[in-house]
């Protein structure tokens, strides 16, 4: 018997279409969907996107302290923590700020040394001149003396700001990295460490309790005694004061008697800057190095 439906091929025996058509007949499998929810019940979690190193700390930079080498974005210090409490923070080397900074705060100490020799010097014509009732200093003395304090002090001042502009730089960086290698070690903002040294009264302790953490978290072994920081501190809180008291005393002088007693106050905020400032040179070189080696050191030096 021929297929019902095509009339050409002979129909299976238990039935009226051939093979062909019944098997074009045969209803389609029902697809299998995944399970549902139940009503009412919570849907899939949503999945969230990796964490990177660079929206944990900002732009990724390359070589030794960037993303793409040992530290950095990618690197052993750019993946946590994901939310670091005083912003985005990322390694940059220290190395040739630690080493601009140096090189000023040196040459303040040199023009220290330059204002030590022109106020000796004056003092010598102020003394000369407490005792001299006949005129014997002779004029060309006081002349010269007067003329290399001013030197001096204008060298001073010029040779102060470039220290000061660059240790500032060196002193945000380090503090940045510092953030890098211990993000809740330190106990000021970062916005401190560059104003705390212009607002009255905080600027006494604000900045050496910041050099205080960037010390500590640079250092494979937390904390670590702060001699160095705390006699460069006092020398410098000192030369403040005595820097005070002796313009007050320069500008008040009318007697030469006065005079003299003023210019000793200036020797005295002079030794102290000068000795200040030789303590900030060894911390300005002894903490590049520590993040330099605490960076280069890698995970073995974080858990020495």
């Amino acid at each position: 018997m021929l297929c019902a439906h095509c009339r050409r091929s002979t129909a299976t025996p238990d039935g009226t279409l051939c093979s062909g058509c019944a098997a074009a007949a045969a209803p389609a499998a029902p697809a299998v969907l995944p399970p549902q929810p139940a009503a009412g019940g919570p849907g899939p979690l949503p999945v969230a996107p990796p964490l990177t190193a660079a929206s944990a700390f900002g732009p990724p930079g390359t070589g030794a302290y960037g993303g793409a080498g040992t530290y950095g974005g990618t690197g052993i210090y750019g993946g946590a923590p994901a939310y670091p409490p005083h912003g985005p923070a990322w390694l940059r080397s220290p190395v040739g700020l630690g080493k601009a900074a140096a090189v000023a705060l040196g040459a303040a100490v040199v023009a220290d040394l330059f204002a030590l020799w022109s106020g000796f010097l004056t003092y010598d014509v102020a003394d000369r001149l407490v005792g001299d009732v006949f005129g014997a200093v002779p004029d060309a003395d006081i002349d010269r003396a007067d003329a290399l304090y001013r030197v001096a002090g204008v060298l001073q001042v010029v040779a102060l700001v470039v220290a000061g502009v660059l240790f500032l730089v060196w002193f945000q960086r380090v503090r940045v990295n510092a953030e890098v290698f211990d993000p809740f070690g330190h106990r000021m903002k970062r916005g401190w460490t560059c104003w705390s040294w212009f607002v009255p009264i905080v600027n006494l302790w604000f900045p050496r309790r910041i050099m205080e953490d960037v010390w500590d978290a640079s250092v494979p072994t937390g904390r670590v005694p702060h001699g160095l920081i705390n006699s460069w501190w006092t020398l410098w809180v000192i030369a403040l004061v005595a820097d005070r008291v002796s313009s007050t005393t320069y500008s008040g002088a009318e007697t030469p008697e006065e005079f003299r007693d003023a210019v000793g106050h200036v020797l005295f905020a002079d030794a102290t800057h000068l000795a200040a400032g030789v303590l900030a040179v060894l911390v300005v070189l002894r903490l590049t190095r520590m993040q330099d080696e605490m960076a280069r050191g890698g995970p073995a030096a974080v858990t020495a």
